[in-house]
């Protein structure tokens, strides 16, 4: 089972003005590979712009402080951001964190197309992603 850092999620009140910020400021460039497709009606319909340098994403979200109840799953991971990792074997790790007794909130491709998702917590509260790119 193989985790690489993927992306990191900032959440934010104003999508443009951050997008442009990471972009003129830290010279980050608009991402168009591997961009994922966003389900827009099972309950996050917010913007989201996608910035990166090659090899690590930045995706800017639109804070929703609502999106766990509207999707019905616990963790909300627009509310203050996250951290994500892409695995090749999502279910192994599923495996791995109920062995260590870690809780998750598996959203499946509740939020994206494409890609399963999880969602948990590390000890001090900030939110992990770990999602696996589903083979077409």
């Amino acid at each position: 089972m193989k985790i690489k850092l993927h992306h990191i999620n900032l959440a934010t009140q104003n999508v443009s003005r951050m997008k442009h910020f990471y972009k003129n400021i830290l010279f980050l460039d608009d991402v168009v590979d591997d961009l994922p497709t966003l389900e827009k009606s099972k309950g996050y319909s917010g913007s989201v712009g996608f910035v990166g340098d090659g090899n690590i994403q930045t995706h800017i979200a639109e804070k929703d402080l609502e999106v766990n109840f509207k999707t019905g799953h616990y963790i909300n991971p627009v509310e203050k951001g996250h951290i994500a990792y892409r695995t090749d074997n999502l279910e192994k790790f599923k495996k791995h964190l109920k062995d260590k007794n870690i809780q998750y909130s598996d959203w499946e491709e509740t939020a994206v197309s494409g890609w399963k998702q999880i969602f948990f917590y590390d000890p001090d509260g900030n939110i992990i992603e770990v999602h696996e790119k589903v083979k077409n």
